[in-house]
């Protein structure tokens, strides 16, 4: 017995993982060999390419597109209409499979709507991506980034909001009182 939801008019191609409470809504294609873990929320129209693992409590929104190569830790959150890419320099006249680069989302990163991850650039744990966002390299955990091409802004920690460091590299979340440092221009978590 299949102890996930998928609707009538979505298809899972065989040889998937899908996780227990996972839900797949209308008109989306898992292809084959997807891992997805329990609890992922995938929404309508979205494509899974073969190979793609999502971890557990991943959110994929409306018509977002995850092609071969893509890893996303738990937590993820995918917000409407993003898209990753796969091959650096396409050619619809040139089967460029051996190429696929391969991209990893850390847990608890947000990626924004209609923002673009171009293939073989990291985004760290707990980053934002903004709305509209063309991500060209790879992204610090903690990091907010917005624009075209991407540029980072500033931080933000595990529940999203803008951390405001202090003279000793020190700030905390307004909601959840969790401490953070910064060093060398990277993010750790204290507290």
């Amino acid at each position: 017995m299949e102890n996930f939801f998928a609707h009538e008019t979505a298809i899972v191609d065989a040889g998937c993982v899908i996780g227990d409470g996972t839900k797949i809504w209308h008109f989306s294609h898992i292809m084959s060999n997807c891992i997805l873990g329990e609890r992922c929320n995938i929404g309508q129209n979205v494509v899974i390419s073969p190979e793609v693992i999502l971890g557990k409590n991943v959110k994929v929104q409306n018509n977002v597109s995850i092609y071969t190569g893509v890893i996303c830790d738990d937590d993820v959150f995918l917000g409407p209409s993003m898209v990753f890419t796969n091959v650096i320099n396409p050619r619809s006249a040139i089967i460029r499979k051996e190429q696929y680069a391969k991209t990893h989302v850390g847990k608890g990163a947000s990626i924004g709507a209609n923002a673009t991850i171009v293939c073989g650039h990291n985004i760290g744990e707990y980053a934002f991506i903004g709305a509209g966002a063309v991500v060209t390299k790879s992204v610090a955990p903690f990091a907010l980034v917005v624009g075209n091409p991407a540029k980072q802004i500033g931080w933000v920690g595990e529940y999203g909001h803008r951390l405001v460091f202090n003279e000793e590299g020190i700030a905390e979340c307004p909601e959840s009182k969790q401490k953070y440092k910064l060093e060398k221009n990277l993010v750790n978590r204290i507290s």
